[in-house]
């Protein structure tokens, strides 16, 4: 993904990211399931698996701090044990599921600084900076039933060559500090809610590449 569109890339499934399950594709949907009884768990919820009363509005602060991609872990062997995890509870070999990821990790922006409103996008060290307002959310309906929740920031100023619009998924839907999170970013709002095939993944600037792979295991 690059800072003048969300990057196409082939199609396939996308949802949990530390679980690694993930479906095939979405559409906007702000209230489309039928009233239960009970509110769903957390683990529901980060399967997308929750009531719309459920959704809350974030705020920026919720990713505050510096960000690393796990696209060089991934391209350098370090995920390697996350993928035979994987293979061993899903339908793919190893290779396979390292392939698929490839697609869904790629980004050239290796850094990520979220302070206040401002974001800071890091690409090979250059650094392209916005200020940037909270712009609601969309709720996503997958091909698979489940469902996720973008929430959504739009530049008012800065760098022009920073993105106009900038989407989280972190398997929340309430304000809640992020471990992790998948960021589309581009300049067209409805065409970045499409984009479900490139999910660059950011982890915490501070840990290691063994680190964040435990932690993706542990889930």
């Amino acid at each position: 993904m690059h800072f003048t569109a969300a990057k196409n890339l082939s199609t396939f499934i996308v949802c949990a990211f530390v679980a690694l399950t993930a479906p095939a594709s979405a559409q906007t949907n702000q209230a489309t399931d039928k009233a239960h009884t009970h509110a769903h768990t957390a683990d529901d919820i980060y399967r997308g698996i929750f009531e719309d009363d459920q959704i809350k509005p974030r705020q920026l602060s919720d990713w505050e701090g510096d960000w690393q991609s796990v696209y060089p872990f991934l391209k350098d062997g370090t995920l390697d044990e996350v993928m035979v995890h994987k293979a061993e509870h899903g339908e793919r070999t190893a290779s396979e599921y390292k392939a698929y990821y490839d697609i869904g990790y790629a980004t050239d922006v290796e850094r990520i600084l979220f302070q206040g409103n401002t974001a800071t996008f890091f690409r090979n060290g250059v650094p392209l900076q916005g200020e940037y307002k909270n712009d609601g959310y969309e709720v996503l309906t997958y091909a698979a039933g489940n469902r996720g929740v973008r929430y959504i920031f739009e530049k008012v100023s800065g760098d022009a060559d920073a993105p106009q619009y900038f989407q989280f998924s972190d398997h929340r839907i309430a304000p809640a500090k992020a471990d992790h999170y998948h960021l589309y970013w581009g300049n067209d709002r409805a065409a970045l809610l499409n984009e479900v095939t490139n999910w660059p993944t950011y982890y915490p600037a501070n840990l290691s590449g063994t680190e964040i792979a435990d932690a993706m295991q542990a889930h």
